[in-house]
């Protein structure tokens, strides 16, 4: 007996059938997201009752018959939101700030937003991480924290763009739309589905929140920034002033791990931390390694500082030896927004040992913070603080982070060759998941290191960080930075005379904006490539398959297939039999094309025979496309297969590619009803996945299915998609064959 799960996913496939709608055209019509859509009617997620209420209403039906199955499936579960908590480590001495945390909570959950404003120090995010864990129990699908740089010293503020992708990467949408509108939609309807609270900490203004706020739903967010965001609607502001008298000594006290009573002395030094969090915890912390100290001696001591910052500050960093000072005023200069113990050695040119130890000690004084354990960063007024001391007191302060740049280069690269690639044969032992989550984890730290090489003119790692990065950004086409890490990284091998670094970049350049669609742009890189100096074979082979993709999806077959065995005659000779394989299997896609069927059929079934596991699915696709006129049944089973590897080794572009070829096969085989369930199947998958190119293909298969299926609205709907998309890519061969299909389309009615 099927699961009540199951008996729902079936009667929201009937509702999708009765609408007579695509899958995006049936998002659209009932507001909710395709991504969505696709896992309600996949089984992957119960929907909300309010989503079972809306796809009824877009086929006329009374939802209420579905209310005891919809309960009994929520009840027993679906596939469950992966909870993720981002969130910063709560302050154990959080004090006072009652009546804003209270005023805070009250505003999230009844407008489900708030934002925190107040001077640098004041304790915005403090307050902003010790309110989200007291309401933890309120969000089960999370808390996720983003700092937006606004104020970041050495940092660009964070653009929306960038912080959406970062945000939807941790709800695991890692793909995610290239158009900042088109993001900021899909952040708010993957919101709509569940109850997160997210922090955005740090913002500079309201236009760069904006994008990232949330629509419908449970979900919240807390904002911080220096600047009263009064023109953020919906958002109501909560401003932070220094602490009353009353919970300063409080606070101070706690710091300091003592009962205080000198109360001259204590306004003393009040008064010299202003009533600020932040100064008053490090200043307490002096007290604390310094027992001997009286709270007199302490306030004396500030007072011999000129500057209420500098003398709560360097109070701390006189408590410190030099080693540890040194540490302080390097890490001022460290790009990224967090690190680790080995990336403060490289920086001091310290054993890991003892750059451990010096920011426990840091830690201890409050010059540091200690968000989750091994991983360390400064507040942005103590950063700035620190980089001003580096600017006057460290002239090797450059000298010091090239170490930095190395240190990490050196780090990827070694996790890198953990990773399979085609350029090797083997990778080096290591677990390639751990290499991964490597990447994940200092992503952003690569790229302000990559940011800060430029800077320096430290051209060795402009050049090698983004090759290290290749496999990472396979995985994850169509990241902000790809393009231009790729750009600067040839230029930087060109500087240094690296002909083949600067043409494998290239290649790589070309790849990326040819996964986006950017078929000029993409042969322009290759053909930079190719005159960047005799190419070696690998390179060279690998040029050859890649220009022969753009001329096929260009329309010209012929240069395509000239292109196909040049790659399959450098990749035999090199000895690399995965390479010949997807040449021989290209080739015989355009040869299929160009009405050679049984040329084609040949020259897959030998592309298969070359290759293994994965690689053997272009082939397959190849031929079972090829042998769909003749052998319907060996067609199927043959696409079937590729499908299945493509699901074994969860290549999720592959499994879309497969699914749409399946739709095409049944179509020409007298199935076209069945054609179209892979056809919306391919595009469910490739929802998430932001490949332009793969969409353009899909669009005009899809709408030829339609049309034979009688489904003249849809294919008509699907062309003219294809039409705008082609005209925003400047693609006129797409443009002309979408219009040609229209007017097929269009005589047919």
């Amino acid at each position: 007996m099927s699961s009540p799960q199951e008996r729902l996913v079936a009667q929201l496939a009937r509702i999708k059938e009765l609408s007579g709608l695509s899958l995006r055209a049936l998002a659209r019509q009932t507001n909710l997201s395709s991504s969505s859509l696709s896992r309600y009617l996949t089984g992957q997620l119960v929907p909300p009752w309010e989503a079972v209420v809306a796809l009824c209403r877009a086929v006329g039906r009374d939802p209420r018959p579905l209310r005891a199955l919809w309960a009994e499936a929520t009840e027993a579960g679906a596939a469950p939101v992966r909870r993720r908590n981002d969130l910063p480590g709560d302050l154990f001495d959080f004090t006072g700030r009652q009546a804003e945390s209270a005023l805070v909570e009250e505003l999230l959950r009844t407008t489900g937003a708030a934002a925190v404003d107040g001077m640098a120090g004041v304790g915005k995010t403090s307050l902003a991480v010790h309110v989200a864990h007291r309401l933890a129990p309120s969000y089960p699908d999370g808390g996720l924290y983003l700092d937006l740089q606004g104020f970041t010293p050495g940092q660009q503020p964070l653009e929306p763009h960038a912080a959406l992708g970062r945000l939807l990467d941790a709800l695991d949408v890692t793909h995610p739309p290239a158009g900042t509108a088109e993001r900021a939609a899909l952040w708010r309807s993957e919101l709509s589905r569940r109850r997160v609270l997210v922090v955005l900490d740090n913002a500079v203004d309201a236009e760069q929140v904006r994008p990232l706020l949330p629509g419908a739903g449970k979900s919240a967010v807390l904002v911080t920034s220096r600047h009263r965001l009064v023109s953020l609607d919906g958002v109501p502001p909560v401003s932070l002033e220094p602490l009353a008298d009353g919970d300063a000594v409080h606070l101070f006290a706690r710091a300091a791990g003592l009962a205080l009573t000198e109360e001259e002395a204590v306004g003393q030094v009040l008064r010299q931390c202003g009533g600020l969090p932040l100064a008053l915890r490090m200043a307490g912390a002096r007290l604390r390694h310094r027992p001997g100290w009286s709270v007199a001696v302490l306030a004396e001591r500030l007072r011999a500082t000129p500057g209420r910052f500098d003398s709560v500050f360097g109070m701390s960093l006189h408590q410190l030896d030099a080693v540890e000072r040194r540490m302080f005023r390097l890490l001022g200069v460290l790009p990224g927004a967090d690190f680790d113990a080995a990336v403060a050695g490289a920086l001091t040119d310290m054993p890991p040992g003892r750059a451990a130890a010096a920011l426990e000690e840091l830690v201890d004084a409050h010059l540091v913070q200690e968000p989750s354990p091994g991983r360390y960063r400064m507040h942005d007024l103590i950063r700035q603080y620190a980089a001003d001391l580096a600017a006057d007191e460290e002239p090797r302060a450059d000298e010091a982070l090239r170490r930095v740049l190395r240190h990490y280069l050196a780090q990827a690269v070694a996790h890198e060759r953990t990773l399979p690639s085609p350029q090797r044969t083997e990778p080096a032992p290591g677990d390639p998941a751990k290499a991964m989550a490597w990447f994940d984890l200092e992503y952003v730290n690569l790229v302000a290191c990559f940011d800060a090489a430029v800077r320096l003119g430290e051209d060795e790692v402009v050049a090698e960080l983004p090759q290290t990065m290749r496999v990472w950004f396979f995985r994850h086409r169509g990241t902000d930075d790809q393009a231009r890490l790729l750009e600067a990284a040839a230029a930087a091998a060109a500087r240094l005379g690296r002909d083949q670094e600067r043409a494998s970049l290239l290649a790589d350049l070309g790849y990326a904006r040819a996964a986006a669609g950017r078929l000029s742009e993409a042969l322009s890189a290759y053909e930079l490539a190719e005159r960047s100096g005799p190419p070696d074979d690998d390179i060279a082979a690998a040029l050859a398959l890649r220009i022969g993709l753009v001329r096929r999806d260009l329309g010209d077959l012929e240069a395509a297939r000239a292109h196909f065995r040049r790659a399959r005659e450098l990749f035999e000779k090199i000895g690399r039999p995965t390479g010949q394989s997807q040449a021989l299997a290209f080739e015989g896609w355009v040869t299929l094309h160009l009405g050679r069927r049984a040329e084609a059929v040949e020259l897959a079934r030998v592309s298969v025979a070359l290759a293994d596991g994965p690689a053997q699915v272009t082939g397959l696709v190849t031929l079972g496309l090829a042998l769909a006129p003749d052998d319907p049944a060996q067609s199927l089973r043959t696409l079937h297969d590729a499908l299945k590897l493509s699901e074994q080794h969860n290549l999720q572009h592959n499994q879309a590619w497969c699914h749409n070829y399946l739709g095409v096969a049944l179509r020409i085989t007298g199935a076209p009803d069945k054609a179209l369930e892979h056809h919306r199947r391919a595009f469910e998958l490739l929802e998430p996945l932001a490949e332009v190119q793969l969409e353009m293909d899909f669009l005009h298969t899809y709408a030829e299915t339609c049309r034979v299926a009688g489904r003249r609205d849809e294919a008509l709907a699907l062309l003219d998609r294809a039409i705008g998309l082609a005209r925003e890519l400047g693609r006129p061969y797409d443009e002309e064959l979408a219009r040609a299909a229209r007017e097929v389309v269009r005589a047919g009615s």
